[in-house]
């Protein structure tokens, strides 16, 4: 069931003064009027400089749960494809390589690169296969995981730049691990039939956050059939990400992998529930009203509507596939029949089709010609966007 549109909350849970974060977030839920849209309150729990979930400085991912970080951190909440095994960004880096190559440019672009663990094996892969990068910029929001990326980077301080906004112009291959996940999204529930935007106000004066949905001129980009009651998201500042990337990029590639589907699947009828999911110590919860600014907040991603937004600002899709076929593709079990057991293991999680290799996803976009990307040889479902 779809749920309803003030949802009661534990006080010994979600006291607004439990948190810093929490405490401010509700200062500006009563100056915007005692409600907020529910991208506005994402924005605010990951990114309040200092205070958000990203920015705030604690451990977010990296590690198993209980076991020690190179920083000698504990746990994390959870574990992204290039932290569980190295080969993951082995593959990538044959993408990159090639299209560097095909583009002409000397340039890699990551954004929010976590520890830095995906850029230090890509930085490696392509040292070994002689491939020279003028190079490699990390655009990242938070100012402590940039600490820990510089620590992790030593090696490459001549050629890793860091900077926390786009450029004005820019060349090369751009990459995004789990980057569109964790962009705001607005919710629509369409409840007896109509929709509203659902946000968030203050209940009462327990300084409690709680769900009030408003009526909206908003709609998904495909009509929902069925008269049941529906949540869903839609992705605004994540389609407005990549026109930006589209206007800024001069001539370059970019692959963006996450989870999520076309949006036919998004918007399936049975999917009345929407996607938005919380992460803390390795366990997921549905309620990102609890324990804000201490747990992730991600949503899907609706593939098409970033593929649609692209190629309206002047990108073209190179292809698009779940994760398993791009790495296979890239050259990954060739790698795996090298490494030591434990890596194959491990690696095997990034391709079976019940742990990451189908609900991840790539997408592949190009400004200037179009060119046969490596990680599409096989596999490619741009006919389903």
């Amino acid at each position: 069931m779809t749920p309803p549109a003030r949802t009661s909350v534990d006080p010994a849970l979600h006291p607004a003064s439990a948190h810093p974060l929490a405490a401010q977030i509700a200062a500006n839920i009563h100056a915007a009027g005692g409600w907020i849209g529910f991208d506005d309150f994402m924005a605010q729990a990951l990114y309040t400089p200092g205070l958000g979930y990203y920015t705030g400085g604690a451990t977010v991912f990296g590690t198993l749960p209980g076991a020690l970080s190179a920083t000698g951190q504990s746990g994390s909440d959870f574990v992204t494809a290039p932290e569980m095994s190295p080969l993951f960004g082995q593959a990538l880096a044959r993408q990159v390589a090639q299209a560097l190559q095909a583009t002409g440019t000397d340039e890699v672009w990551e954004f929010g690169a976590g520890t830095g663990a995906l850029a230090l094996q890509i930085l490696d892969a392509l040292r070994a296969i002689g491939v020279k990068l003028k190079r490699y910029t990390i655009v990242d929001l938070s100012q402590p995981l940039m600490a820990r990326q510089k620590v992790n980077l030593q090696a490459y301080a001549g050629t890793v730049h860091w900077a926390s906004a786009l450029p004005a112009q820019m060349r090369g291959v751009v990459l995004g691990n789990e980057v569109l996940d964790a962009m705001p999204v607005k919710l629509l529930a369409r409840t007896g039939g109509v929709w509203h935007e659902r946000g968030v106000v203050l209940d009462g004066g327990d300084g409690l956050f709680t769900w009030q949905d408003r009526p909206t001129d908003l709609r998904p980009p495909l009509e929902v059939d069925g008269a049941h009651d529906y949540l869903t998201e839609i992705h605004p500042q994540g389609e407005a990400f990549v026109r930006t990337l589209a206007d800024r990029l001069q001539v370059g590639a970019a692959f963006l992998i996450d989870y999520g589907f076309p949006e036919a699947e998004y918007y399936h009828p049975q999917r009345h529930m929407g996607t938005v999911m919380c992460h803390r110590a390795h366990q997921a919860d549905a309620d990102p009203l609890r324990d804000v600014g201490l747990k992730d907040i991600t949503a899907h991603v609706n593939f098409t509507g970033i593929a649609v937004a692209a190629q309206d600002a002047g990108l073209e899709v190179l292809g698009y596939t779940n994760q398993a076929h791009f790495l296979i593709n890239c050259g990954l079990v060739d790698a795996m029949q090298q490494a030591e057991l434990p890596q194959r293991v491990a690696a095997q999680k990034l391709i079976l089709e019940h742990e990451m290799g189908e609900l991840f996803k790539v997408i592949g976009l190009t400004k200037g010609s179009v060119w046969d990307a490596v990680g599409f040889a096989r596999g490619d479902k741009t006919h389903r966007l």
